[in-house]
This record gives structure tokens, sequence and C-alpha cells, in this order.
């Protein structure tokens, strides 16, 4: 409806969003090198952590399963089984 009125593409400034990470960073002082998104869809958390500049990490507790990662051109830093894996990491 948008386009139709104004012949111009919207820019949709919905959750998860680059500049609302980019926002975010900047108010808590954070930098994108030291930052991670860590989310359960590939369509739109780890599409957005990429757009951002972020490390992308890819939990399959939700919508994503592993062989769902396939069908996509991209691919996140880490794929996880949950949150709970990154633990390990520390």
């Amino acid at each position: 409806m948008i386009t139709a009125a104004t012949n111009r593409n919207p820019y949709v400034m919905g959750k998860p969003n680059p500049m609302m990470f980019r926002s975010a960073m900047n108010r808590i002082e954070a930098h994108s090198e030291t930052t991670a998104m860590i989310g359960d869809r590939m369509d739109t958390d780890i599409v957005a952590g990429m757009e951002a500049g972020l490390h992308t990490v890819l939990v399959l507790t939700g919508l994503t399963t592993a062989k769902d990662v396939e069908r996509f051109p991209f691919r996140p830093d880490q794929i996880l089984n949950g949150v709970h894996e990154l633990l390990d990491q520390i």
C-alpha cells in the first residue's frame, strides 16, 4: 500500500534490523567486532546480524533445523544445538 501510494519502496524497521543493532551498540558503547547475534532463524536473525557486521550464531532450538541451513546462500559463523553450548566455549 505504501509503495503504491508513494511510488517508493519503504524501508522496514522491524525486528531484527541492522540499524536496531547499530543503535543498541552505540548506546552501550559496544563494537561489532566484539558483539554477536544469537538467533534461531536464518531468514531474519542471521541475515540482520550479518548485515550489521556481527558474529552470527544460529541455535537449533527454534524454527530453523540443521537441514534447513542448506537452503540458504549464506551461513552463520556458528551453529549450536542451544545457547547452553556457549558455556563450553568460555
